[in-house]
C-alpha cells in the first residue's frame, strides 16, 4: 500500500479504470466487461479513497506507541 500513498497515483489509476469502464459501456456495448470494469472501479474507489487511511493505520494488532 505504500506505493499508492501519493494521491496522484491513486487518482491516475482510478481515472484509467473509469475510462476503460466508459469505453466498454459506451463504445463496445459489452455488458460483461462493462460489469467487470464497473466492479473494479467500485473496489478501487473503496480501497484507494474511502478506506485508504484505515488500511495505512493498521498494524499487527499492536497499539501504536
Amino acid at each position: 500500500m505504500g506505493w499508492f500513498k501519493p494521491l496522484y497515483r491513486r487518482v491516475i489509476l482510478i481515472a484509467i479504470i473509469a475510462v476503460w469502464c466508459g469505453w466498454e459501456w459506451l463504445y463496445n456495448h459489452d455488458q460483461f466487461w462493462g460489469l467487470i470494469t464497473a466492479a473494479a472501479l467500485a473496489y478501487g474507489v473503496w480501497t484507494f479513497f474511502i478506506n485508504f487511511e484505515n488500511e495505512l493505520n493498521k498494524t499487527d494488532g499492536k497499539p501504536k506507541s
